[in-house]
């Protein structure tokens, strides 16, 4: 059946982003990106939620202030159904072309958020998002871990404005934090767990090293 589908070509390579708000995965996504076009790769860079029209429409959606009220199923399902879309039209396109994949969070972030933070479950929302994906997962998960006041002071300086996810409270990030370490720890030869503290050429040099063991 559809729901069992697995990634369709080993050829392309899928790493994504993960780690709390402020942990720095767009500024490794780029450096990465970066990287693998000096090296000849065929490369795709992408962002969750988003990643097609819909998926922007709905990152809005469940991300801006002043929608009004979304309750956690809700918010769970939005994010699923942008997943759906991105790797329908964008993602699982590219990895039967051969590209290498950079995605900025995935089904582990909903894991984590609406899992643990939301308190609907870790595998009631991995279950959901297996199902919306056709249970396409990463070859490698880079989790760039934070913790939460530090996160927080990243995404705030400057006076930068935090988005509906980013201005719960810390109790609600250290939730998060905990559900990442959990996952990585239950599957560590699919991770790559760094501390995000670390200098951003250190982080970069680290994450390379690795997929280059993957492409070479």
């Amino acid at each position: 059946m559809s729901s069992d589908r697995q990634p369709a070509n080993a050829s392309g390579l899928f790493i994504a982003f993960e780690g709390g708000d402020g942990a720095g995965k767009s500024t490794q996504a780029s450096a990465v990106e970066h990287r693998l076009r000096a090296m000849g790769r065929t490369v795709l860079r992408t962002r969750e939620p988003g990643g097609t029209p819909v998926g922007e429409k709905l990152r809005a959606l469940v991300l801006e202030h002043g929608h009004g009220q979304i309750d956690a199923r809700t918010e769970a399902l939005i994010f699923s159904a942008s997943r759906a879309a991105h790797v329908e039209q964008v993602i699982r396109p590219a990895l039967e072309r051969g590209d290498v994949v950079l995605c900025d969070r995935f089904i582990d972030s909903s894991v984590a958020y609406q899992g643990a933070g939301r308190g609907l479950g870790l595998t009631e929302v991995r279950e959901l998002n297996l199902w919306a994906t056709e249970r396409l997962l990463p070859d490698l998960t880079v989790l760039l871990d934070v913790a939460p006041q530090q996160g927080r002071d990243r995404r705030t300086a400057g006076d930068a404005a935090e988005d509906r996810l980013e201005s719960e409270p810390d109790d609600f990030h250290s939730r998060i934090r905990g559900a990442f370490l959990e996952l990585a720890g239950a599957a560590p030869e699919k991770y790559l767990v760094l501390d995000a503290s670390a200098g951003r050429e250190e982080l970069t040099a680290a994450i390379m090293d690795r997929v280059q063991e993957l492409i070479a």
